[in-house]
């Protein structure tokens, strides 16, 4: 059988991929008074008589919610919400594997931004924190820019800001490696979706000078005639106010560093050979990436990274979001901050020493579980840093 069927057989067998376990055995008449009637009725009280009881009495401070509408799931595109469910217990999965963290899937049944908001609201007093997943663009910035605002508790969609995360904890070492610095570098990303936006804005944050921003049109710009919506109109604004113009190969002459969250085979053996010295290419597309990673070798790139576990480098948002999770919830984070995020992508790079670095491990493998530990102690003391911490 070849991966698809094996996976097929794997969600049959099991009728999915989560179950609920008991922390507390019930066998006698004493532990069914004390977890259930009458007993339970005390914590209910003390939660009734200051909120942030529940974290003292129930499972909220360990406790995510994996919310998503089924419109962007992976590259299927949208596929609603029950066919989403097996993305999201693999969401769940992850979170328990990788850093204890208890997470329940949620799927949807509207695409109307206002009707998340507000059903998320509803649900949260349960959740400890709020992932979004899978939700398409560019509905998915308000919709969690105005949760975060309204939740006293961290919301994180993961497909824009773990992808980000990952993806700077990586330019991070492959710069350490050349010996190149954030403010003297040119970066080119194409794809500027959620993901895309994530990381360029993170980037530009972090102090990126020259970044080039391309969609299908070409180079974002003010002054071309296709259509863009307002976050490519911001991302025009901040990163191109000369208004320059060009199509993807004329983006990517003498960049230092080439992203792609976007198709297939785009990317050509020219436009890496146009490409700076010591060309770092970040090709995320899946399952075909914008290049083939032979094929960006070959012609000249000296860092590769791809979205594969086949190839070397693979861009993994599991390095990231179980261990920020953990350690926002280590300390009752309010949000999930800019500090934050860096944090992350600083814990996730300093995984590698140093003298280990090489062309083809600058990033840690995807499996390394060590990896959320670092990230939660990063992200807890950051979040502490910033006033967002609330213990």
């Amino acid at each position: 059988m070849d991966t698809n069927e094996k996976s097929l057989a794997l969600h049959k067998e099991n009728k999915g991929k989560i179950s609920i376990e008991s922390k507390v055995s019930i066998n006698t008449r004493e532990d069914l008074a004390l977890a259930y009637t009458p007993g339970v009725a005390e914590p209910c009280r003390k939660i009734h008589e200051d909120l942030r009881e529940a974290y003292t009495y129930t499972s909220k401070g360990n406790l995510v919610a994996v919310v998503t509408d089924g419109t962007a799931v992976l590259g299927l595109g949208d596929i609603g919400p029950e066919a989403a469910m097996p993305v999201m217990e693999g969401k769940a999965i992850l979170f328990k594997e990788f850093a204890g963290v208890d997470a329940v899937p949620i799927c949807l049944d509207t695409k109307i931004s206002e009707e998340i908001i507000q059903t998320v609201r509803f649900l949260a007093p349960t959740f400890g924190g709020i992932n979004l997943e899978d939700i398409s663009s560019p509905r998915c910035f308000e919709i969690e820019k105005q949760l975060d605002d309204l939740l006293p508790i961290p919301v994180f969609h993961d497909d824009q800001h773990g992808t980000a995360i990952v993806v700077v904890a990586g330019i991070m070492n492959s710069l350490r490696l050349i010996k190149k610095e954030l403010s003297e570098i040119k970066v080119v990303l194409n794809g500027p979706g959620a993901a895309g936006t994530a990381i360029i804005t993170m980037l530009m944050d972090m102090g990126i000078k020259e970044a080039v921003i391309c969609d299908e049109y070409g180079i974002l710009a003010g002054n071309r005639p296709e259509p863009m919506d307002e976050h490519k109109k911001r991302l025009a604004q901040r990163s191109n106010p000369q208004q320059a113009n060009g199509d993807l190969s004329d983006a990517m002459k003498g960049a230092d560093v080439f992203i792609g969250v976007s198709v297939g085979g785009i990317v050509t053996r020219e436009m890496i050979q146009s490409m700076a010295n010591d060309a770092i290419v970040f090709a995320m597309a899946n399952p075909i990436p914008e290049i083939m990673y032979d094929e960006a070798k070959a012609a000249g790139a000296r860092i590769m990274g791809t979205g594969r576990s086949d190839f070397p480098n693979q861009i993994n948002n599991v390095l990231a979001f179980p261990g920020i999770f953990k350690g926002a919830l280590a300390v009752r984070a309010t949000t999930i901050n800019n500090e934050m995020k860096v944090a992350a992508a600083k814990a996730i790079a300093d995984m590698i020493p140093e003298e280990e670095l090489s062309e083809d491990y600058i990033i840690p493998d995807a499996l390394n579980k060590k990896v959320a530990e670092q990230v939660a102690e990063y992200v807890a003391q950051a979040a502490r840093n910033t006033g967002v911490a609330t213990i």
